[in-house]
């Protein structure tokens, strides 16, 4: 089962400042920032019951090599 993706306004906001914050770090790593992100939504859309829940119905899922969770 294929989940529907929603992303928040404020979740967004947050994706958009930390690429900008790691591009400024370094040249290319804030696109390799948004390839885990991207990559830690296409696992959630695939397979959303995957990731333990943390509270109630909530889910969190880890982005690979920075210190970044999705809720869902």
């Amino acid at each position: 089962m294929v989940a529907e993706l929603i992303i928040a306004p404020e979740a967004q906001q947050d994706v958009d400042e930390a690429y900008y914050w790691y591009e400024n770090r370094r040249l290319g790593l804030g696109e390799e920032f948004l390839d885990c992100v991207d990559a830690c939504i296409q696992v959630i859309c695939r397979m959303p019951e995957l990731h333990t829940k943390v509270h109630e119905e909530y889910r969190r899922a880890l982005v690979r090599r920075f210190p970044y969770a999705i809720f869902y």
